[in-house]
């Protein structure tokens, strides 16, 4: 019986096991490059059979939050070689997650102190995080501006350059942040998309701009190289759809031909409950109209696992399983899993922003061996 620990595939990456570190936005990259500091947090947790890194910017205008990284600039693409080459010596695959937040921003990252760009003209009730005096402070998003139907290719077109330049960065593949209402999500649900244009209304149109994205991306690097992440019913940063499954049912069976690497879905609320009785969702239908549909590329779940879950879903059929939260404080979560080791509780105060403290220092447990 293939178990949570078994070798597996996900298009052209082979991994060591079916256990993969989720995106954890961790705002320690300064200017958008990442230091040193991030080499070290990421070959620390390499054990992982993947590992996906914190969400990162394709352009200045696709930044949400102070401090994350971008993969637009030579700095970012020299501060992630580091941490590539790092994650390999260390025997680790990785993989960079891509992303435009769209409507979730600030005024104060955007360039030129503009309005963030959204499908519609449509503010989000969420909030980002801006540093004051050194601290992180979370602050309501700015009002967007509705995207031009001619500026849409040229966003197309900057996703496309950043997977160019997380190969030249020397990861394995990227993965598509397509979920949690940034800017591939709000062109998805009609809670922040009401255009009229090619882009809006129908399933069709609104789902192009995902489908547009991932076959430049994947014209450019390989399926077997991409993967992407998908929330059908998360309310987080204020996503909302009316009508989810044959949405999500349209965006499988456009995505079965490419060959991905992977599709990861959250299931349920982001970081919070698996079901929302209000927003009722079939997962294994979704998966179900991939297969159908020609989809070949690894299936990962997503959102609250622990490893008796875990190890569930795998005899369910999933190949692999995704851990957010438990990543933050257990750099050898892979071992302590395994051996059923007592878990390392994560310090809420060092989520955001900050340096090695809550973040490279948790101990192993061969340090707490050694200690």
């Amino acid at each position: 019986m293939t178990t949570l620990f078994d070798p597996s595939t996900a298009g052209d990456l082979q991994l060591a096991n079916r256990i993969v570190m989720a995106p954890l936005t961790r705002n320690r990259s300064p200017d958008a490059v990442p230091p040193e500091l991030v080499a070290t947090y990421y070959a620390q947790r390499a054990s992982a059979g993947l590992l996906i890194t914190e969400a990162t910017a394709i352009t200045q205008q696709g930044q949400g939050y102070a401090d994350v990284p971008g993969l637009y600039a030579p700095a970012q693409i020299a501060g992630w070689k580091r941490v590539t080459e790092a994650v390999h010596a260390a025997g680790g695959r990785i993989v960079v997650q891509l992303w435009h937040v769209g409507r979730i921003s600030h005024t104060d990252l955007q360039p030129g102190n503009a309005a963030p760009v959204a499908p519609s003209a449509i503010p989000a009730k969420a909030k980002t995080v801006l540093f004051r005096d050194g601290k992180a402070v979370f602050i309501e998003t700015s009002a967007p501006r509705a995207l031009e139907t001619a500026e849409i290719p040229g966003i197309v077109d900057d996703y496309r350059r950043a997977a160019v330049a997380a190969i030249e960065a020397g990861f394995d593949g990227v993965e598509i942040h397509g979920a949690n209402g940034y800017l591939i999500d709000q062109f998805l649900k009609t809670g922040s998309n009401q255009r009229t244009d090619m882009y809006g209304g129908s399933i069709e149109n609104r789902a192009r701009f995902l489908l547009e994205v991932t076959q430049a991306i994947v014209g450019a690097i390989g399926g077997g190289r991409t993967g992407i992440r998908l929330s059908p019913v998360t309310p987080a940063n204020d996503a909302a759809e009316e009508d989810p499954a044959p949405l999500f049912a349209h965006v499988a069976r456009g995505l079965a031909p490419l060959g991905l690497a992977y599709v990861h879905v959250i299931e349920g609320s982001t970081g919070g409950p698996r079901v929302l009785p209000e927003r009722p969702f079939d997962y294994a239908a979704l998966k179900a109209a991939y297969r159908a549909a020609g989809g070949r590329g690894a299936w990962m779940v997503n959102n609250g696992y622990d490893k008796a879950m875990a190890e569930q879903a795998v005899a369910d059929g999933a190949d692999l399983v995704a851990f957010g939260r438990p990543y933050i404080a257990n750099p050898d979560l892979v071992r302590r899993l395994r051996e059923n080791a007592p878990l390392n509780t994560p310090d809420r105060a060092t989520f955001y922003g900050g340096g090695a403290a809550g973040y490279t220092d948790y101990p192993s447990l061969e340090d707490a061996a050694a200690a």
